[in-house]
């Protein structure tokens, strides 16, 4: 059995290492430090040197967990625990010194998600929970907003640069949305975009074409500082199944019903 509190330190220590990378490196790229996974997709020399001092350290320590990355294949030792890490979310944004980007860690027990940790570097902001004791913002406990209605609420989305066969729906469920709220931010980072819903600072998100990466910390915070967290359907099928829905909870069966009259699979 695995004691979860000890291994705080040693994701801190890891999301510190990453961050300290991206902020050394900020501003610096050239061309030949970016390659195209796929369109508008980029991944840069530093997600990889992000990834392996992360990957590194918690290997040190864990070293039978398996290890799920944006940037690499999967290390499968079929342990009962998985990390799932995202060195850099929000690529795009980092390339340009957009400053708002994140590093995210998960730990997943047998198919749940028990611990979560990111770091937003430019800010010193150090979102944190385990499952079933809070959500945490630099050690103050965190809560969902407390917005009723969709028509005072302040929204984020991602755009689906995956899933480009669905855009006219996207945009169809963004114009509905837009319409129906008090306004709609698109930032870049779905990582940052959850963990905003999990403290307030907004009170919804949605997204799809997302990978577990990009959700699976973020999720557990939400669900953590009292919020609800589906899958486009209003199911638990959030984390690898490519569609999200985060909010409060007070707005959520709002938001559903604008997706659910635009998407199908």
């Amino acid at each position: 059995m695995v004691e979860f509190s000890g291994l705080v330190p040693i994701i801190k220590k890891a999301v510190y290492a990453g961050g300290e990378i991206l902020i050394k490196n900020m501003g610096k790229l050239t061309q030949s430090d970016i390659d195209i996974k796929a369109k508008n997709d980029f991944v840069t020399r530093v997600d990889k040197q992000s990834e392996d001092c992360i990957v590194g350290i918690l290997k040190e320590k864990t070293p039978d967990f398996d290890i799920l990355t944006e940037e690499s294949k999967p290390l499968v030792t079929k342990s009962r625990y998985r990390w799932i890490i995202d060195p850099l979310d929000g690529t795009t944004n980092y390339i340009h010194s957009f400053p708002f980007f994140a590093i995210s860690i998960a730990l997943e027990e047998a198919g749940t998600i028990v611990l979560g940790m990111v770091y937003e570097p430019i800010r010193k902001e150090l979102f944190f929970a385990e499952k079933g004791k809070g959500a945490y913002l630099n050690g103050k406990k965190i809560k969902v907003s407390t917005k009723i209605s969709l028509e005072e609420s302040f929204l984020a989305t991602g755009f689906p640069f995956r899933a480009h066969n669905y855009i006219d729906t996207y945009l169809g469920i963004f114009k509905e949305m837009f319409l129906n709220s008090s306004g709609i931010r698109r930032a870049g980072s779905a990582v940052l975009d959850l963990c905003y819903t999990a403290c307030g600072r907004l009170d919804g998100f949605w997204e799809m074409g997302l990978s577990a990466w990009d959700v699976a910390a973020g999720s557990l915070f939400i669900n953590e500082a009292g919020g609800r967290v589906t899958d486009w359907e209003g199911g638990c099928d959030y984390i690898i199944g490519r569609t999200i829905v985060g909010s409060n909870g007070n707005i959520h069966e709002d938001m559903l019903s604008i997706i659910k009259k635009k998407y199908k699979k």
